[in-house]
């Protein structure tokens, strides 16, 4: 199961699969990434951007399906994720089993940073 920390508080996604979106501060395009729980920590499956522009080119190989620029990028598994809240753009979305949540309706709005970790 993939897990949200900050501070004390941990909340379980109960999922071992969720997607992490957002949206550029700048572009205003809409990024997603699919990250899974594997045996040695966080998998990025894909990454998405719709559109590109303002530092957010897709890189070589990229293919544009639906309207999103996808690719399979070439990362280890990560023990975390951190995720910073500046309160000056919309807050992370998160999707479960194609329900999507704000951050904020999971955790605190002040709670900064937030850790994406796998549960235990």
């Amino acid at each position: 199961m993939i897990c949200l920390a900050a501070g004390a508080l941990v909340v379980s996604l109960d999922a071992s699969e969720i997607t992490l979106s957002w949206r550029h501060s700048v572009q205003k395009s809409l990024w997603e990434e699919l990250w899974r729980q594997g045996p040695k920590g966080l998998v990025l499956e894909e990454a998405r951007i719709q559109g590109s522009g303002a530092g957010m080119d897709p890189p070589d190989g990229a293919k544009l399906v639906d309207g999103f620029w996808r690719w399979k990028p070439n990362l280890p598994a990560l023990p975390e994720v951190v995720m910073r809240r500046s309160g000056a753009t919309a807050d992370w979305q998160v999707c479960v089993e194609n329900r999507c949540r704000s951050l904020d309706e999971l955790l605190p709005a002040e709670a900064d940073p937030v850790v994406m970790r796998p549960c235990g």
